[in-house]
């Protein structure tokens, strides 16, 4: 039996508006998947329609986790942006392959690489802001314990300046 874990923890970056890059670390399972679709979906609408997972540092990924992907995928949608990973781990490629999610849900080899091929969407524009907000959660609660969610928007956001 898989042992699953309470805990999940998202860092997002914001390099431009409209635009967000979320690390995803640990597990993304029976009891985290709901965490990840919740604060995912929260960056999007927020003002960030257009959303990169860096999913490298994911250790375990079942069929719930791949639920909330498909579920932030509708949801990026419906903002008008796009949802892109990157850095899947091999064992995550192997379920996107084996269910046929990697032909709806775009895969590239760094977060680097997706925000490129994002560039040409008419919401994202070109100017650098890189905020940072770190957001884990324990317990299963589904609680942020880090920094407050920032818009998009926002040039800065003192309470998650890391400097």
């Amino acid at each position: 039996m898989t042992d699953v874990t309470d805990t999940l923890q998202l860092t997002v970056r914001h390099p431009r508006p409209g635009l967000a890059i979320a690390m995803v670390a640990g597990y993304v399972d029976t009891r985290t998947a709901d965490t990840l679709r919740r604060e995912a979906s929260e960056i999007i609408q927020l003002g960030c329609p257009h959303l990169v997972l860096d999913l490298s540092r994911v250790r375990f990924c079942d069929s719930a986790g791949l639920s909330a992907l498909i579920g932030l995928w509708h949801a990026a949608q419906a903002a008008g942006g796009a949802l892109r990973l990157a850095d899947v781990p091999d064992r995550l490629m192997r379920m996107l392959v084996l269910t046929g999610v990697d032909a709806v849900l775009p895969v590239h080899a760094t977060a680097a690489e997706a925000v490129t091929a994002m560039t040409d969407s008419p919401s994202t524009s070109t100017s650098e802001h890189d905020s940072i907000t770190d957001a884990s959660t324990g317990g299963g609660t589904g609680e942020p314990t880090g920094a407050e969610p920032m818009a998009c928007d926002s040039a800065h956001n003192p309470a998650a300046d890391l400097s």
